[in-house]
């Protein structure tokens, strides 16, 4: 099994680091680069303005790290009185360390729909939320927030964009290397290798490759695809994939 992460870095190249230490043939290909985003200046003052009610939700790692940065840069902190909520464990213990301050996740799987059921997320109505995260992604956190009656607003912590890759180079060298097998984690990735590889090497040998994905809905959007060999992790962490990929 030779096995190929798209990952973004750095989590890509800790989970091929991992895998080669087992003994696994594993290789790093980062389909997307991140950048500080064009919100992030607003971000002081967005966070100054809330209160204790009101409700932070942070949606990755990468939104943590961006925004720790700048709050820092400036002699800043995060401010203790709003209730944070994170995607996942990996997101929540990310702000915990940089903050020190207690964070809310879902323990079950990291998703929107999972973490929209907790019990300090239902009888929200009159109350303000800050949600810190890339540019675009899904909307079903804020569109069902603000149906409780919450205030939703964004701030654009890191920008996605799609690293430049040659599809028939690339393809032939995976395909020579005889990669069986692929970690996406995100609908976007998802799509982007799927453009990216040529027709012929699409047919003959990326959608043959095993598939690890993170959520059903994108199980479900690689079944539409053409992908039949799917295996969906029980979460999102490095922790989690590595357990798929063994």
């Amino acid at each position: 099994m030779s096995i190929l992460v798209t990952r973004p870095s750095p989590a890509g190249e800790e989970l091929v680091s991992r895998l080669r230490t087992l003994g696994l043939v594993a290789w790093s290909f980062p389909l997307i680069e991140f950048t500080p985003g064009r919100e992030l200046p607003s971000l002081p003052g967005r966070l100054a303005a809330l209160g204790a009610d009101d409700m932070i939700f942070v949606l990755s790692q990468h939104a943590v790290n961006f925004a720790h940065a700048h709050l820092q840069q400036a002699g800043l902190r995060f401010p203790t009185e709003p209730h944070y909520f994170a995607i996942g464990r990996s997101t929540a213990l990310a702000l915990h360390t940089v903050s020190g301050i207690d964070v809310r996740y879902p323990h079950d799987r990291e998703t929107s729909e999972v973490l929209l059921q907790l019990p300090e997320l239902q009888g929200v109505q009159g109350k303000h939320a800050l949600i810190l995260r890339g540019n675009g992604g899904r909307e079903l956190l804020a569109e069902t927030l603000a149906e409780r009656g919450v205030n939703v607003e964004f701030c654009e912590c890191y920008q996605r964009s799609a690293k430049f890759y040659d599809g028939a180079e690339e393809a032939m060298r995976w395909h020579t290397r005889g990669v069986t097998t692929l970690v996406v984690t995100s609908g976007e990735m998802m799509q982007q290798l799927f453009s990216l590889i040529p027709p012929w090497y699409r047919e003959n040998w990326l959608l043959r490759c095993r598939l690890i994905v993170v959520s059903e809905r994108l199980a479900h959007l690689a079944r539409e695809l053409g992908w039949q060999d799917i295996l969906v992790a029980d979460n999102a962490d490095n922790d989690a994939l590595l357990r798929a990929l063994q």
